[in-house]
């Protein structure tokens, strides 16, 4: 499934008229003289797949990295490709990306993000982090406080967790809606019915992003309950993390079968060849960073990109203020 085979020379890929150092599809990706070989519909779910279940997804791959200094420069390179396939979907402005990581908690999305995004031009990255909702956002619909923060075009947008709490925490918890959302009560009726409607609601939206130029793509990070544990401990043990544990997530663990049930409704419901789910084994969290950087820079090469073209008179004046700074400089 997944191997590395480093010492492999290839050419730099070209695609759609565009050339990179590295090329990523369904197959394989090429760095520059490194060869990673990674098969992303390893982890991209089928749109339509039926009966969908996370125990049979592994949270655990064979390495792609050798060592500590392999995976920098395989990460560093991605995120140079990913930068200029930015500055080019900058430049174009027709499209834009979002992507969406949720997670059991200490899966490793603010750190998957930092390391996978940074180097890339703040100016063209957006990223927002979703906590309790405020009273504002209670008083409109569950899409509204996401939706006033899609990225525009040009502009690759970063959920951290996203409007599918409402489809996960809310089915957990159900009382979230009961009690704070103030919907009426013909919509709280029947529950099952609510989230199936939620889900249309998202996949209808995300549809709908898509056609105005707007890409959406979903990461679920996926560690094991063991290793959530493991990094639990660390978080108490280790003074310069405790700050991000939190009492409550240890009693959210309680619910582990349930999380993972509500996961596989929301993926299985949502999971469309236009706004694809990603699976990502997340208990190494190199492996994980790695196999998310390829599976972005592969959305990112099936866009429809290029730089502008300038009109005639445009390239006229070009010429003209090149003749004027070569005189000048004479």
């Amino acid at each position: 499934m997944l191997a590395d085979a480093s010492n492999a020379l290839h050419p730099a890929g070209v695609r759609g008229g565009k050339s990179f150092g590295l090329v990523v599809d369904h197959f394989f990706a090429i760095v520059r003289g490194m060869k990673l070989k990674l098969d992303l519909d390893d982890f991209r779910v089928p749109a339509g797949k039926k009966h969908f279940k996370l125990g049979k997804v592994p949270t655990k791959v064979k390495d792609l990295y050798r060592d500590a200094k392999h995976y920098e420069a395989l990460l560093g390179e991605f995120r140079n490709e990913i930068n200029d396939l930015q500055q080019m979907m900058f430049a174009h402005n027709r499209y834009g990306m979002l992507f969406i990581f949720q997670a059991m908690d200490a899966a490793g999305k603010d750190g998957t993000i930092q390391h996978v995004m940074s180097g890339i031009n703040p100016e063209g990255v957006e990223v927002h982090s979703f906590k309790q909702p405020s009273l504002q956002e209670l008083d409109h619909d569950f899409l509204w406080r996401s939706s006033c923060r899609m990225p525009p075009r040009g502009r690759i947008g970063i959920f951290n967790r996203s409007y599918y709490e409402e489809v996960l925490i809310c089915k957990v918890h159900p009382e979230i809606i009961l009690n704070y959302q103030r919907l009426p009560a013909s919509a709280t009726k029947d529950m099952d019915k609510l989230f199936d409607k939620r889900y249309e609601d998202i996949a209808a939206f995300e549809a709908y992003a898509h056609r105005n130029g707007i890409h959406v793509v979903k990461f679920m990070l996926h560690v094991s309950k063991a290793e959530q544990k493991k990094r639990f401990l660390e978080r108490i043990d280790t003074p310069a993390k405790n700050w991000k544990f939190n009492a409550g997530d240890v009693a959210e663990r309680a619910h582990w079968d349930t999380y993972m049930e509500v996961y596989e409704d929301a993926i299985e419901a949502t999971a469309t060849e236009k706004s694809p789910w990603y699976v990502v084994p997340a208990d190494d969290k190199k492996n994980m960073r790695l196999i998310v950087s390829a599976a972005i820079l592969s959305e990112l090469q099936k866009l429809d990109l290029h730089w502008p073209t300038l009109p005639k008179e445009q390239r006229a004046d070009l010429a003209l203020s090149k003749e004027a700074l070569v005189a000048e400089s004479q």
